[in-house]
C-alpha cells in the first residue's frame, strides 16, 4: 500500500498567496473589464536591470558553442559569484567570509524551507506575524504539531504587536531554533543593531540556532539597522543567513539567491563537533544541481558599478511608492507601519475589521488586491499587507480608490 507523509494532511487548505490569487481570479471572471490593481503578492513589475540582462545574454551565447559550453555546475555555486558576494555584500561591512561559506541557490524561499532537512528535533520559535514558508516547512517535517485555532501547537510564537513596537520578545520557554526576518516580511519593520545583538547574545548563551532571512536588506536606509546578522559579534557561531536577488534586482522569474553558513557554526553530536556547513553541502550535492549558469552570471553583474547603480535606482523607485502610499493612508486616518527600510506596508484595518473582510471589501468595491494579515499568523489579524512593487501610476489610482471607499 502506498504511504504518504501525513504531516501534509495537517496543513491548511492552501498556501496563503495561492488563496489570495484564487480569490482574485474568481472575481476577475465576474468583471466585464479587468481594472484590478494588485498590491498583494511581492512580485516585481520593474524589468531586470540592463547590466544583468547583458550578462545573461552573453552567458546564453557562451552555451551556444562547444568551447564555452557549461553543463552541470558546482552545486554550491560558481566561484565567480561567491567571490563577488563575499567582496561586494560583506567585506564593505567589515564581515570576512570565505566563498566556501556561501551557497548559491534558486532563491531564499527554497533555502528557508529546505534548511530543515539538516535539523533534527527541538522546539522552533517564529515571530508572529510570520512568513508562511517557515511554519509550513516545519509542519511538513513533523515539527509543528497540530494546527488548531490558527496556531501550530508545537511551535513557539513570538507576538509582534503595535504595543511592543512590533519587536519580538525573547522566548519565555526553551527553544532550539528561531526564525528572524529583517527587514520583516510582512510587517516592513526592522531591528536596530542593538536590538539584534540581544538575540545573538541570547542564542550564544542558550545554544540556539538563528535562521536569519535578510532577503530585503538592500532596502535599508537607516544607518542604525544592520544589513547582515554577521555585523554582530559572535553571530557566526549561531546564525545562518539567507539572501535573495528577487526584490533587489527583479529576479522573481530568473531565480537566484544564496545562503551563508559560517565555518564557525557547529553542533556537538556524540562527543564530536559537526559543522552545519558540511551538512548543508552534503544535502545540496544530493538534492540540488545548482542554480543555472545564466542566472548566476546575471547575479554577478549586479555587483558591477553599473549593476549597483541600476539596482539602487529600482529600489529607490519602490521605496518612493511605499512613501507615497504610506503618506496617503496616514492622511486618511489609517495607521500604516513599515515601508521605510522595506518594500512592505503593514496597515491597520479600519474600525478593527477582520483582515479577510477588509481584503474582500477592497477587492470587490475598490478592485484592489492586498494580503490579509491573518494569513501570516494570529497576531496579523486586524492588519493587511501592501507591497511597493507596482508602477507609480497604480499607487496614485489605488490611493484614490481607497480614499473614495474609506472617507
Amino acid at each position: 500500500m502506498i504511504r504518504i507523509n501525513d504531516n501534509y494532511l495537517k496543513l491548511p487548505g492552501s498556501y496563503l498567496f495561492a488563496t489570495v490569487a484564487a480569490k482574485a481570479r474568481a472575481f476577475r471572471q465576474e468583471l466585464e473589464e479587468d481594472d484590478i490593481i494588485s498590491l498583494g503578492i511581492g512580485d516585481v513589475t520593474q524589468p531586470l536591470c540592463p547590466a544583468a540582462v547583458e550578462a545573461m545574454h552573453n552567458a546564453v551565447d557562451e552555451l551556444a558553442y562547444g568551447e564555452t559550453f557549461r553543463g552541470y555546475g558546482p552545486e554550491q555555486g560558481y566561484g565567480f559569484l561567491r567571490e563577488a558576494i563575499a567582496a561586494g555584500d560583506y567585506a564593505p561591512r567589515g564581515v570576512k567570509l570565505s566563498p566556501d561559506e556561501i551557497f548559491i541557490s534558486d532563491g531564499a524561499k527554497s533555502d528557508t524551507g529546505n534548511i530543515v532537512d539538516i535539523l533534527g528535533g527541538g522546539r522552533v520559535a517564529v515571530t508572529d506575524p510570520v512568513y508562511p514558508v517557515y511554519v509550513d516547512s516545519n509542519a511538513m517535517a513533523g515539527r509543528a504539531g497540530d494546527y488548531t485555532g490558527g496556531r501550530w501547537n508545537a511551535l513557539t510564537y513570538l507576538p509582534c504587536l503595535e504595543e511592543n513596537g512590533f519587536v519580538p520578545q525573547l522566548p519565555a520557554e526553551k527553544v532550539d531554533v528561531v526564525y528572524l526576518c529583517y527587514p520583516n516580511n510582512p510587517m516592513g519593520t526592522v531591528l536596530t543593531k542593538d536590538e539584534l545583538a540581544v538575540w545573538v547574545e541570547y542564542a550564544i548563551e542558550n545554544d540556539v540556532l538563528i535562521l536569519f532571512d535578510a532577503a530585503y536588506e538592500a532596502f535599508i536606509t537607516n544607518p542604525a539597522v544592520p544589513h547582515s546578522i554577521y555585523e554582530i559579534d559572535g553571530a557566526k557561531k549561531v546564525a545562518i543567513e539567507f539572501r535573495s536577488y528577487s526584490k533587489t534586482a527583479g529576479f522573481t522569474g530568473v531565480r537566484c539567491g544564496f545562503s551563508v553558513i559560517p565555518d564557525e557554526l557547529a553542533v556537538e553530536v556524540a562527543g564530536r563537533k559537526v559543522r552545519l556547513n558540511e551538512l548543508w553541502k552534503r544535502r545540496q550535492c544530493t538534492k540540488f544541481n545548482g542554480a543555472s549558469y545564466i542566472s548566476q552570471r546575471g547575479a554577478e553583474a549586479i555587483y558591477s558599478e553599473e549593476g549597483r547603480r541600476q539596482t539602487r535606482s529600482t529600489i529607490g523607485y519602490y521605496l518612493a511608492n511605499a512613501a507615497f502610499l504610506k503618506g496617503t493612508l496616514d492622511g486618511m486616518g489609517l495607521k500604516a507601519f513599515g515601508g521605510t527600510d522595506a518594500p512592505y506596508l503593514w496597515v491597520k484595518t479600519p474600525g478593527g475589521m477582520p483582515s479577510w473582510d477588509f481584503f474582500d471589501l477592497l477587492l470587490r468595491q475598490a478592485h484592489l488586491i492586498c494580503t490579509p494579515g491573518a494569513g501570516f499568523g494570529p497576531s496579523g489579524e486586524g492588519f493587511v499587507r501592501f507591497t511597493a512593487f507596482g508602477r507609480r501610476e497604480s499607487y496614485v489610482e489605488a490611493a484614490a480608490r481607497i480614499e473614495k471607499l474609506i472617507i
